[in-house]
């Protein structure tokens, strides 16, 4: 039985980990009965701004998941608290415009933003769009990257460029360093383990990110389980200097 003596949370990845495009991984739906049977709480940790949280659950529903919008926590959720709270509410979102429901009371502006918002806008990345927000940044907004991963398992599709590449071109660019606030951040962790109440140690992240989910969580204090389901790789662990407590073909394996 794969599992961790003391463990009484888990944060799963989305995708990759339990989603294979919008289909289910084979076998990892039934492993949150058996989490529900003993007691042990959940939520999902995402890096994806494609969607909104409302419609990350409709996927995950349709692929035969059964949870609560609220048990999902994404980058914007955090971005969203961090604007807020600066005082400072005017901001770009270059965001798809489904996301932008996640932001509500954040004045979206074209003009003097203080903050520029930057999601996967996937082929909405035109060099007028990153220009203006170059533009900005160079102007003194600051530079909030809902994630910074340099690719994404797409399903059928493959191997997917992801926001990363963009924030970096930016940064390059503008001299601006951004604060990221997805994976693998360590407020994104502290945010996901207030909804649980636990500790880090008592909390087991899982994923197939080497980069977000195993060191990013290790670092926060979390014990953590590799999957080979979505981009991860055996030849990632070594030059990450980084060994997960559990490495898994797939997260179907926990309690099973």
């Amino acid at each position: 039985m794969s599992w961790i003596e003391g463990v009484r949370g888990v944060l799963f990845d989305i995708d990759g980990t339990l989603l294979h495009g919008d289909r289910a991984v084979p076998g990892v739906a039934e492993v949150f009965a058996r989490l529900d049977a003993r007691g042990i709480a959940y939520r999902l940790i995402t890096n994806t701004t494609r969607r909104s949280r409302a419609a990350i659950g409709i996927v995950l529903d349709d692929a035969g998941f059964r949870l609560d919008a609220e048990q999902i926590l994404t980058p914007a959720v955090l971005a969203r608290r961090r604007i807020l709270d600066s005082g400072r509410r005017r901001a770009a979102l270059l965001v798809p415009e489904a996301a932008r429901v996640d932001f509500e009371g954040v004045e979206d502006v074209e003009e003097r933003p203080d903050w520029v918002v930057l999601g996967d806008l996937g082929t909405g990345f035109t060099f007028a769009v990153l220009n203006r927000a170059f533009r900005w940044l160079h102007e003194g907004a600051g530079f909030l990257a809902l994630q910074k991963n340099p690719y994404w398992h797409a399903g059928d599709a493959g191997l997917v460029l992801d926001a990363g590449a963009y924030v970096a071109g930016l940064e390059f660019a503008s001299g601006v360093a951004a604060e990221v606030v997805g994976k693998p951040n360590p407020a994104f962790f502290e945010l996901a383990l207030e909804t649980l109440s636990l500790p880090p140690a008592e909390v087991l992240v899982v994923g197939d990110s080497v980069e977000n989910e195993g060191r990013g969580a290790a670092a926060a204090g979390c014990r953590t389980a590799m999957v080979r389901t979505g981009s991860f790789s055996d030849r990632d662990l070594a030059p990450a200097g980084y060994v997960p407590d559990l490495l898994l073909d797939s997260a179907a394996e926990l309690l099973a």
